[in-house]
């Protein structure tokens, strides 16, 4: 595997997966955003779903074949390159890594809402079950600095862009999310640290994503 093309939008948390995955295994790649608001047919000829990320394959006949959906590219770059091993080798270890995986997607849909929400009500609501969530997560969560310890994983790089978001908005708003969870904020800081998880973003990657929020009246962002 030669030449590699990451399909992707500034701001899409799914995307962050696979530009963290590519990092960490030193992985070239070309990337091509598209305006989700106005999908190209090109892009829409390619992604199934019409959603970002897609990476495009180019095989060694010349012809790309196409991968969608995030877990999915990170786990076919992880099988197919050099470097650490993004999970356990245990079987058992490494299907429990796969569910909080799982559990990823139900924890941003909290998170995302409660970022999004327009009024106090639906804020208070949406900040309540983010944080029973989060600590599930707390009490999963050993000594860190990451997931599973001292290795970072597939966990943390599916993890790492939702905490992202946190970093951005008001602290005093994020205090009352992550108030009382300090394996939590630990690991959050930990990831916000490293390298891949800030390289996978653009540069006013922070500023975009305020802008987003008051483009879409959230309370937060008031």
């Amino acid at each position: 595997m030669t030449d590699l093309t990451l399909i992707s939008h500034p701001l899409c948390p799914f995307v962050q997966r696979a530009a963290i995955l590519l990092l960490e295994k030193g992985v070239p790649c070309k990337r091509i955003n598209v305006d989700l608001s106005a999908k190209p047919d090109w892009f829409l000829a390619l992604s199934p779903t019409g959603k970002v990320p897609v990476l495009k394959v180019r095989q060694s006949d010349g012809r790309d074949a196409v991968l969608f959906e995030s877990v999915v590219i990170a786990e076919y770059l992880n099988e197919t390159q050099a470097g650490a091993p993004m999970y356990p080798d245990d079987a058992l270890a490494r299907a429990r890594h796969r569910a909080w995986i799982e559990f990823a997607t139900q924890t941003q849909t909290e998170g995302w809402f409660f970022l999004h929400a327009v009024d106090t009500a639906t804020a208070d609501h949406r900040r309540t079950a983010f944080r029973e969530k989060l600590r599930k997560l707390e009490a999963e969560l050993g000594e860190g600095p990451y997931f599973a310890g001292a290795d970072f994983c597939m966990v943390d790089a599916v993890f790492a862009p939702m905490f992202r978001y946190f970093g951005i908005i008001d602290p005093a708003v994020a205090k009352t999310i992550f108030d009382g969870l300090p394996r939590v904020n630990a690991w959050r800081a930990a990831l916000a640290d490293r390298p891949s998880v800030k390289d996978a973003v653009v540069a006013d990657y922070a500023e975009r994503f305020r802008d987003h929020l008051r483009q879409h009246g959230a309370l937060i962002a008031a």
